[in-house]
């Protein structure tokens, strides 16, 4: 129940569909209690959460900008914090969020908060944001007309907790004609290292695995082939443990190699500057870490199938027969690491199964897949 006293404020999450709707839907959740508790009391939020594509077929930050401006006119909403897992960039720069206090508008990329605790700073990140921008209503509310005085109060507030909590974040100039009125975004290589985390997780790399359906069929027939196979024990028995890593690293190297080569994810800069060339070279780290980190996963449950496979179906007279080597836990285990080795290879062959956009959208999340569509239908236009 309200209080006389209190006022109701409507904040929305505008959210782009898949990962930013998840974040936004959990964290709503306490959101409403937290911000009243923050706020002293003095008012109730209520948390609304809309999940539609604002950031579809652009990734320029004032056309972003002119969209939510536009939708926030078409409802009677008091703030609004828009979400997206693009990463977002602003003169060089790499942005983490932008305000517009005269509008009551936030705009948040999440994947510039870095790959782990993503929820907490998310929450916290929006947290800092609404209460900002209601700080600064309820300044133009007492004194109607400052609004210079109300935008300094929201601007104080989010200074100190935007910074003090993420070293690497830091406050950025914004243009008089601009929409937003304080803009943050990350510096160094700190803030670059977070930003490639951030975009990393939002791929979601694990999703690869199932994602490739043939390229893990073609692995574990490989491996279930090589298992029964005497001339890959004896190769297994004679091979010293550097000689197994170096098979290790290198199966997974052409795993990793042969899907970004076929399915053409390695993104090439349209224009020849030095903020094209910083953002492509972001773009392809975090696609080699994202397939990387994939690949890992499957080399890892390859391992542990055909160890269970191996200890099912291994005889050990028959073993050591053909190596003269007694089948024990060792043997057993260098037979599955190699045998995981040679099923990495049979699986990047596989992959050649794969049509290029079921290994895009296994590698990728949707509006990273639409941002490369896009790129490259600007590339075939031009």
């Amino acid at each position: 129940m309200v209080e006389p006293s209190q006022s109701v404020t409507v904040v929305a999450l505008l959210a782009d569909p898949d990962a930013p709707t998840e974040v936004a839907r959990r964290m709503a959740r306490d959101l409403p209690a937290r911000l009243e508790n923050a706020s002293g009391r003095r008012r109730r939020f209520d948390v609304k959460v809309v999940s539609e594509p604002f950031t579809a077929g652009t990734e320029d930050l004032s056309t972003l900008t002119r969209r939510l401006l536009d939708r926030v006119r078409e409802e009677d909403w008091d703030v609004v914090v828009a979400l997206t897992d693009l990463p977002l960039h602003t003169r060089g720069r790499k942005l983490v969020v932008e305000l517009s206090h005269e509008h009551g508008l936030a705009l948040l990329s999440l994947p510039s908060l870095g790959g782990l605790r993503l929820q907490r700073r998310a929450r916290r990140a929006v947290e800092e944001a609404v209460l900002s921008l209601t700080d600064a209503q309820a300044a133009e509310a007492e004194r109607p007309g400052d609004a210079a005085e109300a935008e300094s109060r929201g601007r104080r507030r989010s200074l100190g907790d935007f910074t003090g909590r993420l070293a690497s974040v830091h406050p950025a100039p914004v243009d008089d004609e601009e929409a937003a009125d304080l803009r943050y975004v990350l510096k160094g290589p700190r803030g670059y290292l977070r930003m490639l985390g951030g975009m990393v997780r939002a791929n979601r790399p694990w999703r690869l695995v199932p994602g490739l359906s043939k390229a893990l069929a073609a692995a574990l027939a490989t491996g279930a082939i090589a298992t029964v196979n005497s001339t890959v024990w004896g190769l297994a028995a004679a091979l010293s443990t550097p000689r197994l890593v170096i098979a290790a690293v290198g199966s997974v190297a052409l795993m990793i190699g042969w899907l970004i080569v076929d399915a053409h994810l390695w993104h090439r800069k349209k224009e020849d500057s030095p903020e094209a060339r910083k953002r492509t070279a972001l773009y392809n780290a975090s696609t080699v870490l994202t397939v990387g980190t994939g690949v890992i996963v499957c080399y890892a449950g390859l391992l542990v199938v055909n160890l269970v496979w191996a200890l099912f179906i291994l005889n050990g007279q028959v073993f050591a027969s053909m190596t003269r080597t007694p089948l024990h836990a060792g043997e057993y285990w260098t037979l599955a690491w190699f045998v995981a080795s040679v099923a990495t290879v049979g699986g990047a062959l596989g992959s050649g199964l794969e049509s290029d956009e079921a290994i895009r959208a296994a590698a990728y999340s949707k509006r990273e897949q639409e941002r490369r569509r896009m790129l490259d239908d600007d590339g075939d236009s031009s």
